[in-house]
């Protein structure tokens, strides 16, 4: 079996390229169901997730690519997948 290399971006790099019009899905936050664990920010693989005041999740829309790994982890299945609307 051969091993091969790879490189990853170093995470937040987002923050230097805005996503556009091109995202498919984007993160819908359903705060009521939210524990505020913060779970959702560590995993962004952007950085795009920050905490209101209140310890909320919320969601930079102009940098987040919509890879829902946020939804994915989400312990209290607080967010969801939408279409993104054009």
């Amino acid at each position: 079996m051969a091993l091969g290399l790879g490189c990853t971006a170093k995470p937040g790099k987002a923050k230097e390229n805005k996503t556009g019009s091109w995202r498919t899905f984007r993160p819908e936050f359903l705060h009521e169901k939210c524990t505020k664990c913060g779970l959702c920010s560590q995993v962004c693989p952007e950085g795009c997730i920050a905490e209101d005041g209140e310890g909320q999740p919320v969601p930079d829309y102009d940098y987040c690519k919509g890879c829902g790994l946020c939804a994915e982890e989400c312990p209290s299945q607080a967010i969801e997948m939408k279409k993104e609307e054009k």
